[in-house]
């Protein structure tokens, strides 16, 4: 099916085929690891909510799941690693297995806060399961539990990810051409 946003892509690096199939792997390593426990998936807003959805519907054992909504601000388009929560947890985590599901995991600052405050909560565990890393872009250490795909410093967007809020219900996840964000 060709899609009307398809024009602003360089070019497809998964597939709608290759999404599944490795989503599916990762839920069941969860499925695995969590045997007899009853994990909270907590989706980090905005851009996981497509892969969380997915992801879900894998894993084959009882789990729960909420949101948060951060925001991360700096200088220009750096995170600073300052961390607003915009929409907090609904439910108490405390002595609970929390997997924190994300898009995309470049600088570490914003993850490396969040995970840092969670764990104050006193969850009985925390990991992270994120769709995407890019550890060439790596500033803070971050323990990474599940990865869907390592990639190089590519602009993407697709399958949740967003350029100005738009390209999120692509299917794929695909390289953005750089005349599209003002890039080289």
């Amino acid at each position: 099916m060709v899609h009307l946003l398809d024009k602003d892509i360089e070019r497809v690096l998964f597939s709608e085929e290759d999404l599944s199939r490795r989503v599916g792997e990762i839920a069941g390593e969860i499925t695995r690891d969590y045997a007899g426990r009853e994990p909270l998936l907590v989706s980090v807003l905005r851009g996981s909510f497509v892969f969380m959805a997915d992801l879900v519907r894998k894993i084959e054992l009882p789990c729960t799941v909420d949101f948060m909504a951060v925001s991360s601000y700096g200088v220009g388009t750096s995170s600073s690693g300052q961390v607003k929560i915009v929409k907090d947890l609904s439910e108490n985590i405390e002595g609970r297995d929390l997997i924190v599901v994300e898009d995309i995991l470049d600088s570490g600052n914003t993850l490396s806060y969040l995970l840092r405050l969670l764990e104050a909560r006193h969850p009985a565990s925390v990991r992270l399961c994120t769709l995407l890393d890019k550890p060439s872009r790596r500033v803070k250490p971050v323990e990474l539990h599940y990865s869907g795909f390592s990639i190089p410093d590519y602009f993407v967007v697709g399958y949740g990810l967003d350029y100005a809020e738009k390209y999120r219900n692509l299917p794929y996840i695909g390289v953005l051409k750089p005349s599209v964000y003002g890039g080289e």
